[in-house]
């Protein structure tokens, strides 16, 4: 096989065919129709192999079978062949998840634990502060020194969380970044206090609800990492220890 046809193959294992069912089913379409000998002379399957990969392939719904002799076997178009193993990924995809999300409800019995977590890189460090601001019910703070951290999305979030009823504030020693909050719509901003003007490392804080907090740091070479915790004791006494630090309540 060429290289080409090799990610082919691989690309149809990923969508759960084996690998003899890949071959067999590009044969085929390579032939446009054929008998097992055919398909046995252009693709590396053997030819006593053909048939039950062919049978495997008929009840995938991506080939027919002509009852000749010998048999022949004719490929489904492109187009069908793609719906088809879209609808059984979708199928399956569904079914695996079905499955965890059971699971992931029931209550184990377990004494709930304090949680904390690590999150490294800058996207899924972005996606983690949504997802947390994306909860609060209350209040929120949002801080960063860097102009970059405080993404389009984080914009609309705060915009989204404050338009319904959220005391959302924003904090930053950088005028032009206080200017930025505060240009969203119901989002005010503040400085924070000026006892740590050595700051070069931290990266953004995000506190919500007096029981979530993220807070992050960016090394020399720009990349950001965060902890954060939600609904735990650690959370809720380190915000209050952030916020008798910054002398700066929420409330």
């Amino acid at each position: 096989m060429n290289a080409d046809q090799t990610d082919a193959v691989d690309a149809f294992e990923g969508l759960g065919l084996t690998s003899y069912e890949a071959k067999v089913f590009i044969a085929l379409q390579q032939l446009g129709s054929g008998t097992a000998r055919d398909v046995a002379r252009v693709v590396d399957v053997p030819r006593s192999q053909v048939y039950s990969v062919a049978e495997s392939l008929e009840g995938r719904g991506l080939l027919e079978v002509q009852q000749s002799s010998p048999i022949r076997y004719r490929p489904v178009s492109v187009e069908e062949a793609r719906q088809t193993l879209r609808e059984r990924f979708e199928s399956e995809q569904e079914r695996a998840f079905e499955y965890v999300e059971a699971v992931r409800e029931e209550p184990n019995g377990e004494e709930e634990q304090e949680d904390i977590w690590t999150v490294r890189g800058r996207t899924r460090v972005d996606d983690r502060a949504v997802d947390i601001l994306s909860n609060a019910r209350e209040q929120i703070v949002f801080g960063t020194r860097l102009p970059e951290l405080l993404t389009e999305e984080i914009e609309r979030t705060l915009e989204e969380r404050a338009a319904s009823g959220i005391d959302v504030r924003g904090v930053s020693r950088d005028p032009a970044i206080r200017s930025q909050l505060d240009e969203l719509e119901g989002v005010s901003s503040f400085s924070p206090p000026d006892h740590r003007t050595d700051d070069e490392r931290s990266g953004r804080i995000v506190i919500v609800d007096d029981d979530s907090v993220l807070l992050s740091v960016v090394d020399d070479d720009g990349t950001e990492t965060a902890i954060w915790s939600a609904g735990s004791l650690f959370a809720s006494v380190l915000i209050q220890l952030i916020e008798a630090n910054a002398e700066a309540p929420m409330g």
